[in-house]
């Protein structure tokens, strides 16, 4: 299904933070999990905290944020943290998200926040609103309207 996209509103900065920020939380839960997960796994193996390598559980905080956005981006362009501030992910022309350029745009946000977040701050200077890692992905974030009671 294809969004009509020409005059969808972008988000503001502070609406970007916002569903950032929930999910941020989401993240850190998902990461409290993991890591309990292996200490528990490396109790019942027997292994203490100071032996062995921590390689998979450091994977899996490497690649599990990049998962879950990958995975909410193409199944309907909504985490929750967008879902509570009603901005949904769209390619450029409308349709959905590919995980190639959900990918792209996860590794991008990395850059436009190790940039000292000029990535994000740069929606208040380009002319459509879009941040860097809109821009490098074909992505654009849009503010849906609010449903009719």
């Amino acid at each position: 299904m294809q969004l009509q996209i020409e005059n969808a509103a972008p988000p503001g900065f502070w609406h970007r933070l916002a569903a950032i920020f929930y999910d941020s939380w989401l993240v850190a839960a998902i990461w409290l999990i993991g890591a309990t997960a292996e200490t528990f796994i490396r109790a019942g193996l027997g292994i203490g905290d100071d032996a062995g390598s921590h390689r998979p559980l450091q994977a899996f905080l490497l690649l599990s944020p990049a998962v879950f956005f990958g995975w909410f981006w193409t199944h309907g362009g909504q985490t929750l943290g967008m879902r509570a501030w009603r901005l949904k992910l769209l390619d450029s022309s409308g349709s959905p998200v590919t995980w190639r350029q959900s990918l792209i745009r996860y590794g991008a946000a990395w850059l436009s926040l190790l940039a000292l977040g000029l990535g994000y701050v740069w929606v208040w200077i380009d002319p459509q609103g879009l941040s860097w890692h809109d821009r490098l992905s074909g992505t654009r974030l849009v503010v849906l309207e609010k449903a009719a009671k």
